[in-house]
């Protein structure tokens, strides 16, 4: 694992945390009105440099944790404040620091923005350190520390049912992380009886061994968390009115970030803690991947509230991204980390567009608003990008992981990867239905009197259309990052439930991989595998 003398990532997760108590100690009356918001957004973007610096900073070619702070922090239980970044984490950290002070600057708080920024400056340093945490303890800390602020943003600054989905969104993800936390004891004692060392630390237990039954069951229990926060079917029915009921600024970071923690909790520890309970319930998550992609598509087309749409629409997506999670291969995996960062990218522009809609309009509504095109050609024109990328139009990003989630699970488990085509095609339904219910037509009177977006609203999302486009047009240079530590995983796994690992990602020597600065240990994967056709270009960018 790769140290570094100055501690990047520890700064990444206690910068957004100081500027959270900072903004609490200033009182409203001693500075003017906007000096908690202007302050929340300079915290954020300071976060955001720093998110960049650690992506310069990153090798390109290996799949070992770079950049590692390793600190003993409480010794006799062998809990460490053990950060690391790799390719599957580096973009959602910087998805991450992009969309904080985006969300902050286009999605404003309608009252007391003193303590609604210290809340989203909290729950930013809360999913940085869930995403860069190696030690089992600390990453529930930061996992379960997600909540209190995302509590009180829907809870406080949300709308008419907004007590009900904040205590909903609250029960249903607490109660799953309890077996979670029920799972990571039981996983250190274990690998505790096997050794005599007591730890917490993601790269040592991946190397215990459970049996058949001890594995499952965990695999469940972590699992029951993870399903719960990103959602996946049938664990999803707190998401719709948390999405709904919450602010602008709350549906954003609900789905395009925290949702994320629970996709990436599969990834990062379910498939490196319990390869072998991975591939043996597979068929069970790509069956429950592929109803959600189905059933979300399905319900959004009889939706007529914009953000419960987005909330179904969003549900198809994660579903996507668990099919490629366990297709279990370089493809699906690939495509599956990258699409976490497409829907991010993709869902917040729309929930920005829809909460602007909501300030002209005082509804999201579908039968309320019409025509609104004419009066707002530029809001409609940004809409119509953001609805082609998640239809998965090509050229823009939604394209690219989708194409190699299907590619992947094909190879793999085929029927399955042809039931979630269907969700495509739905999606494009609802989608288009929407945006011709709302845009085209001719406007009503109150429709006609809709403002278009202003210069600063536009710099705001420029920045999402931006990356929307580039990812669709040229993704090599993620993919470069995302795909070594991919095939590390699927080495990882294949080798535990011996698996033949494919041609071209055998692990190379212990002394290949540490002449290079970024490697983190002997399993540094060459190129992908040559026998999975034009798919696994892709993966690469097309690197030969």
């Amino acid at each position: 694992m790769t140290h570094t003398p100055f501690p990047f990532l520890t700064v990444l997760v206690l910068v957004p945390a100081i500027g959270s108590v900072l903004v609490a100690i200033v009182p409203r009356h001693a500075v003017a009105a906007w000096f908690h918001e202007a302050l929340g957004v300079a915290v954020s973007v300071v976060t955001l440099c720093i998110a960049g610096t650690i992506a310069f900073k990153f090798k390109a070619g290996f799949g070992g944790f770079q950049l590692a702070s390793d600190h003993v922090w409480a010794k006799d239980l062998g809990i460490h404040w053990s950060l690391g970044i790799d390719g599957i984490s580096l973009f959602l950290v910087l998805l991450t620091a992009v969309l904080f002070p985006l969300t902050m600057l286009g999605a404003r708080a309608r009252r007391d923005p003193r303590s609604f920024v210290g809340w989203l400056l909290l729950l930013e340093s809360a999913c940085m350190g869930s995403f860069v945490s190696l030690d089992l303890v600390l990453f529930f800390l930061f996992f379960e520390l997600t909540l209190v602020p995302a509590y009180f943003l829907i809870g406080g600054w949300g709308y008419a049912r907004r007590g009900y989905a904040a205590i909903k969104f609250f029960v249903y993800t607490f109660a799953g992380s309890a077996f979670l936390l029920v799972g990571i004891l039981a996983v250190a004692f274990i690998h505790q009886s096997q050794t005599g060392v007591l730890t917490f630390e993601l790269p040592a237990l991946m190397h215990t061994h459970f049996s058949g039954t001890e594995g499952v069951l965990l695999f469940l229990a972590f699992t029951a968390a993870f399903a719960v926060k990103a959602p996946i079917f049938p664990f999803h029915t707190w998401s719709p009115d948390a999405y709904a009921e919450a602010p602008t600024a709350g549906s954003i970071l609900l789905v395009a970030v925290m949702a994320k923690l629970g996709t990436y909790g599969i990834v990062r520890f379910d498939l490196n803690l319990f390869p072998q309970a991975s591939r043996t319930l597979a068929p069970l998550l790509l069956t429950l991947a592929v109803i959600g992609i189905v059933y979300g598509a399905l319900v959004a087309c009889a939706q007529r509230d914009l953000k419960r749409l987005l909330a179904y629409s969003s549900l198809a997506q994660i579903g996507f991204i668990a099919l490629g999670t366990f297709a279990l291969n370089s493809q699906g995996l690939s495509g599956g980390v990258l699409q976490m960062v497409n829907h991010g990218l993709v869902i917040a522009t729309m929930f920005i567009l829809v909460g602007w809609i909501y300030e002209r309009r005082q509804t999201w509504q579908v039968s309320s608003l019409k025509g609104l095109q004419s009066p707002a050609p530029v809001l409609a024109g940004i809409f119509t990008v953001a609805m082609m990328a998640s239809i998965g139009v090509p050229g823009l990003n939604g394209f690219v992981g989708e194409f190699l989630i299907l590619t992947g699970t094909f190879v793999a488990h085929r029927w399955w990867a042809v039931a979630a085509t269907g969700g495509v095609i739905v999606a494009a339904v609802y989608l288009l239905w929407a945006y011709q219910q709302v845009f085209h037509g001719a406007p009503t009177t109150e429709d006609t009197k809709t403002r278009d977006l202003g210069w600063n609203e536009r710099l705001i999302v420029a920045p999402l259309i931006i990356l929307i486009v580039a990812l669709g047009v040229f993704p090599k240079p993620v993919l470069d990052r995302i795909t070594p530590s991919v095939n590390q995983l699927v080495v990882h796994v294949d080798r535990v439930t011996n698996t033949k690992v494919p041609a071209g990602l055998e692990p190379r020597p212990v002394a290949a991989a540490q002449q290079h600065p970024g490697a983190s240990s002997a399993i540094a994967p060459a190129r992908p595998p040559a026998d999975l056709g034009p798919a696994a270009a892709v993966t690469t960018g097309g690197t030969p």
